[in-house]
């Protein structure tokens, strides 16, 4: 039997998503505890394998077994075994042509900005702190050039290990609610650090220090070098991914913290 889990997690603690030899990380923790419910051994392939720090709404991933569960055994047995900040939101049996990564359609990253004044000691490595205010509708208009099938090597870690740095971006948004600015981003896959290094320049367009064309221009170039830093990875959601409605797998989860960043964030570019 082939299922499909749904996993939601803080990833302030984990050397990332993938399982590391000597650090801890969430697929490591999400197969031990799959593993003792099944009583024999589990290996997760994800939809999009985040770094270190990131967070995770609708993280999708697959795996196979023999063992016969309940669904609700397989679901309320697993969060029992896992730590506090790891969960799975549902399982379902999938195909055997399901796969987890080379079945999606499309995945959707969310980066969390507090701007105010003050920071929020309760949010520490949830959101990014900017104190010198941002404009939104600034920061949405320079980037809706990055639409389209495009060269990311500008927004392309040093280290990534993809051998094309094209992408499509299907739709990228800055919208503010209160002091909250959020910039999402869905695309059919993302380079290594793609959507952090985005929102490093996009900060700096939001601060006034680069015109809204500069961000056409990094485009352009193809030059890493030549754009912003990488922003800090406590802001990064990995929020959805989409797949064929064949499969039928359900919406991520909603909960206190979807709320925060999964429902309606204020208009686009609002002031």
């Amino acid at each position: 039997m082939r299922l499909a889990v749904g996993i939601e997690y803080a990833g302030s603690r984990y050397a990332g998503w993938q399982r590391q030899t000597s650090a801890p990380s969430v697929q490591a923790e999400v197969e031990r505890a799959l593993a003792a419910i099944g009583n024999q051994p589990v290996n997760l392939l994800c939809a999009g394998r985040t770094d270190a720090g990131v967070h995770a709404l609708g993280q999708v991933a697959h795996f196979e077994t023999d063992a016969e569960r309940p669904l609700r055994g397989w679901l309320i047995g697993t969060n029992g075994e896992l730590p506090a900040d790891i969960a799975l939101s549902f399982v379902k049996p999938v195909p055997d042509d399901f796969h987890a990564r080379y079945s999606a359609r499309a995945r959707t990253y969310r980066y969390l900005i507090l701007n105010r004044a003050s920071r929020a000691p309760t949010l520490h490595d949830r959101v990014l702190w900017r104190h010198r205010r941002l404009d939104a509708t600034r920061m949405h208009e320079a980037l809706q050039v990055l639409c389209g099938e495009h060269d990311f090597s500008a927004f392309r870690a040093s280290e990534c290990q993809a051998k094309l740095p094209i992408r499509q971006l299907r739709a990228i948004a800055v919208r503010r609610a209160g002091d909250l600015v959020t910039l999402e981003v869905t695309a059919n896959a993302f380079l290594h650090h793609m959507v952090r290094n985005i929102v490093g320049s996009a900060l700096k367009v939001g601060e006034g220090e680069r015109p809204p064309e500069w961000i056409a221009e990094l485009l352009a170039s193809r030059d890493r070098r030549l754009s912003g830093p990488t922003a800090p990875p406590g802001g990064l959601y990995f929020a959805r991914v989409e797949y064929p409605e064949r499969y039928g797998l359900p919406p991520p989860a909603s909960g206190p913290l979807s709320a925060i960043i999964g429902g309606e964030l204020g208009t686009v570019g609002a002031e």
